[in-house]
């Protein structure tokens, strides 16, 4: 063990006062376990082993090749965007693994600070001392309303054309809600909102029912039963950005793949 026989003996009589209890049982130059001490050295065996697979699973996380990142994305980013970056990053990257989570973007930030992500995108792009935020690019925002809708027959609008309608939206904490909110404040309304889900698709849905229309990014699949509109004034559009946590040294893996998305800005989305 090159540690000293006299240093050993400090420290099992230090172990044995610590704790209590005698671990060793000593007859002249021989020492064996105690029952006490049987049962404490399998719990401390555990114990390292636990430590050990612990440190085997940080080195494999912070691999360069076959790391782990941990990455956070808005749901309206799940069906096309974040899949094809994905596809892209791993042709030059195969191995890297990924943990992913879809949320609204307040959850998404404080996974960052939390430690639970490494990097999320989102909108808007945060501005806050704790993280870094890099836009990335820019979608532009639809009016949606039903097939049947008395603006349907149109290809452009203006969002206060919109002020007498029902509205279905977000729930209030999500980055497109407050987008939303914005946006019909400027045109010079507050929307009345019959229904607040959590996933863009099914406002789709709800519009196509009739429920009422919406503010929404295009969708990565046409739905029938409804007409997207472009909307004209206001500027309906939204930021998305990459946002990590300042200060929080990068993992390999990790180090790689903010590069990546760094390097699609302007080029993040579908065409």
């Amino acid at each position: 063990m090159d540690v000293p026989q006299s240093t050993l003996s400090r420290a099992m009589v230090r172990l044995e006062q610590d704790l209590g209890v005698d671990l060793f049982a000593r007859r002249g130059r021989t020492v064996s376990l105690t029952p006490a001490g049987r049962t404490f050295l399998a719990s401390v065996e555990r114990a390292l082993a636990e430590i050990e697979r612990a440190a085997d699973e940080v080195r494999a996380d912070a691999d360069p090749t076959a790391g782990k990142v941990a990455f956070g994305f808005l749901h309206t980013m799940g069906a096309e965007t974040v899949p094809g970056l994905l596809h892209a990053f791993r042709a030059d990257h195969p191995r890297v693994r990924f943990s992913l989570v879809q949320n609204y973007g307040e959850a998404m930030l404080e996974g960052l600070r939390a430690g639970e992500l490494d990097l999320c995108l989102t909108s808007p792009v945060p501005d806050a001392p704790d993280l870094v935020a890099r836009r990335l690019d820019e979608q532009k925002l639809r009016l949606v309303v039903p097939a049947d809708h008395r603006l349907a027959a149109r290809r452009r609008v203006r969002l206060a054309e919109a002020a007498d309608e029902t509205f279905v939206t977000l729930e209030p904490g999500y980055g497109l809600r407050r987008i939303t909110d914005d946006l019909c404040k400027e045109a010079g309304f507050r929307p009345r909102v019959a229904f607040e889900g959590e996933e863009a698709e099914t406002l789709r849905g709800l519009v196509a029912a009739g429920l009422g229309v919406a503010l929404l990014p295009p969708p990565a699949v046409a739905r029938p039963g409804v007409v997207e509109l472009t909307v004209t004034a206001p500027r309906a559009a939204r930021e998305i950005g990459v946002a990590w946590l300042d200060g929080r040294p990068d993992t390999p893996p990790v180090a790689a793949f903010k590069k990546f998305l760094l390097s699609r800005r302007g080029n993040l989305l579908p065409s």
